[in-house]
């Protein structure tokens, strides 16, 4: 975005001769917006940041945000916003902190405690727009961020991998499998086999609100991975109406031990083991 505003000088020497009072009236009215949030200590030394590196972008005469005059704010304004999404600031509270600004030089202007044309006013107008723009945009990034995060944290805690005996390991699954999740499911478990040496893994699917092809297909590869590492792997929690739903859709799981409960495939793992069950055990 390029702003062409005839006599740059008279914006600039607005901004270096009110200094002081401009920055001290943008820290007063950001502070009501952010509501104690921020010390007044730390918003000065943030906003005193921003006013320098903003004088020094006017002082070049450019008016082009992307211009390079402008790169230490950018990059200011870029920081400012991920600490604040880091946070939990809102975009408003975040936006408003930019825009506050131009609240203090329209208000020095209105004041008549500064000489200046119409033109200097709509320049720097487009300026601060610009650069609560690039604010927001840079905010609405850092919070992506931090959902990705959230969401492969989450992933990790919902894909847990137990051991159950010597030799036996589960990942009991909860909720809806995607191919996502699938893919963390197959490398912890893989992870785990190796540092473990076992040679059974049960996939338990109890939790699992729904089976249908594309759920058949992810345990299908994380059974095969599985193999190829040298464990035999059983599918648990094969509940009735799961098992209904399968039938209907036609999957095939061949060869594939299945199993209705957690409990009936650790049976089975520690049979495969060489595991002696008594009567009683075995009646239970």
């Amino acid at each position: 975005m390029t702003i062409d505003t005839g006599r740059s000088d008279n914006l600039a020497d607005l901004l270096r001769t009110n200094t002081a009072a401009l920055t001290a009236r943008w820290v007063e009215v950001a502070a009501a917006t952010l509501r104690g949030r921020l010390t007044t200590a730390e918003l000065e030394r943030e906003l005193a940041e921003l006013y320098n590196a903003l004088l020094a972008g006017v002082d070049s005469g450019s008016r082009d945000v992307a211009a390079e005059p402008y790169a230490e704010l950018r990059a200011l304004l870029t920081d400012m916003s991920r600490r604040r999404a880091r946070t939990g600031f809102s975009p408003s509270e975040t936006a408003v902190t930019v825009y506050a600004l131009k609240q203090a030089v329209f208000e020095l202007i209105d004041n008549d405690a500064v000489e200046g044309g119409l033109r200097e006013v709509v320049a720097f107008s487009r300026l601060l727009d610009a650069f609560g723009l690039q604010t927001f945009e840079s905010y609405a990034k850092a919070r992506e961020e931090v959902i990705d995060e959230q969401a492969e944290q989450l992933l990790e805690l919902t894909t847990p991998v137990v051991k159950l005996w010597d030799g036996v390991l589960a990942v009991p699954l909860v909720g809806t499998l995607d191919s996502a999740r699938t893919q963390v499911v197959m490398e912890k478990l893989l992870e785990a086999l190796v540092t473990t040496g076992a040679a059974h893994a049960i996939i338990d699917i109890t939790g699992v609100l729904a089976v249908d092809t594309q759920v058949a297909q992810h345990l299908l590869k994380t059974v095969m991975a599985a193999r190829l590492m040298g464990a035999e792997c059983t599918i648990s929690g094969i509940r009735p109406h799961i098992a209904q739903t399968i039938v209907a859709l036609g999957i095939e799981f061949g060869d594939i031990t299945t199993k209705s409960s957690l409990a009936d495939a650790l049976r089975h793992a520690l049979r495969r083991s060489g595991v002696e069950f008594t009567a009683a055990e075995r009646r239970r």
